[in-house]
């Protein structure tokens, strides 16, 4: 028997994902919330590294989302620093959605770009629930691609956050970064991170860090910083803390900094709730004088369900082509 499998090239995504950040953030909202009712099958992630190489990986991520969305699928993707030097982007990806039915594959389309933007809409929908008022800036650790998308989903949901400040490892990324922030923003590059982490009450680390490297001393109360990147903060950092995270089993693993903190202190007391667990008000948290840190590992049920959008969006528009399988 042949089927038929949908391919939507990363042009097609790139065009439905950039017209629709309502319908991701509902996608990843939506993912979430089935995630705290355990209507979702995650397993962990399967991180496929090489000898003598500890800086590539390629990382599978297989997920089943329930409720009304109902689909499963795996995105594999590849994370190569080095790229970026070359002028690449550092990942690369693809998704595979199987029918729910047979099981068979009925669409293909490229990662890279939804798990950008899902990334992006999971921080920024923690950012709305963790924000006390209207905050008028944000300041970005990492001018890469997946700051750029934090921005503009943070804008979409707290359209507030008119100033921008930047820190960059590389001052000529930050300086790039600058030019390319969207109308109605202003961006000043930082000499320093903590010049950067003091400048504003909302934070968002996305970088290539393999270790951690600074702590929240520099932040002001009440801050609250989106931990994307997962290893830039040093373990007493988030004991001192208020942490959120995805999922407390998927996160502490692969030596993140929630994984250093709970081998120093041999529990997980200092995770003070979920972020499904919050938008579906089975936890609450007040305001709190030290900061708020969202740690998201990334659960594959947030591709699947931002992908099964984009394939639906693909089918009705034409976007995708559909060939024999």
């Amino acid at each position: 028997m042949t089927g038929r499998l949908l391919v939507v090239d990363p042009a097609a995504v790139d065009k439905i994902l950039d017209t629709s950040p309502a319908r991701v953030v509902d996608a990843v909202r939506t993912a979430y919330r089935l995630h705290d009712e355990a209507q979702t099958v995650v397993p962990h992630s399967t991180f496929l590294r090489f000898p003598d190489d500890t800086v590539n990986r390629i990382i599978g991520l297989p997920a089943y989302v329930g409720g009304q969305v109902r689909a499963a699928g795996m995105k594999w993707i590849a994370s190569f620093p080095g790229n970026i030097a070359a002028g690449l982007p550092r990942a690369s990806a693809s998704i595979v959605l199987n029918s729910m039915e047979t099981g068979r594959p009925t669409a293909l389309l490229d990662g890279a770009r939804v798990s950008a933007h899902r990334t992006a809409a999971s921080a920024a929908l923690a950012a709305r629930v963790l924000t006390a008022g209207e905050p008028d800036g944000i300041a970005l650790a990492g001018c890469g691609v997946i700051n750029l998308e934090v921005l503009r989903y943070v804008r979409h949901l707290l359209p507030s956050v008119r100033d921008v400040t930047l820190y960059d490892s590389d001052p000529q990324r930050a300086a790039a970064f600058a030019a390319r922030v969207p109308d109605g923003v202003t961006a000043r590059v930082a000499r320093g991170l903590d010049e950067a982490l003091a400048a504003h009450r909302l934070v968002s680390f996305a970088t290539n860090a393999g270790t951690p490297h600074t702590g929240l001393d520099a932040c002001g109360p009440g801050t609250v910083v989106l931990h994307v990147s997962l290893r830039d903060l040093h373990p007493e950092a988030l004991l001192a803390a208020r942490n959120v995270v995805d999922d407390p089993d998927h996160v502490d693993r692969e030596n993140t900094s929630v994984h250093l903190a709970s081998r120093r202190v041999g529990h997980r007391d200092f995770l003070h709730a979920t972020i499904g667990g919050l938008l579906n008000g089975r936890t609450a948290l007040g305001p709190a004088e030290q900061p708020t840190v969202f740690s998201p590992f990334g659960l594959g049920a947030l591709d699947i369900a931002v992908a099964e959008m984009v394939r639906e969006e693909a089918e009705r528009t034409g976007l995708g082509q559909s060939v024999p399988w």
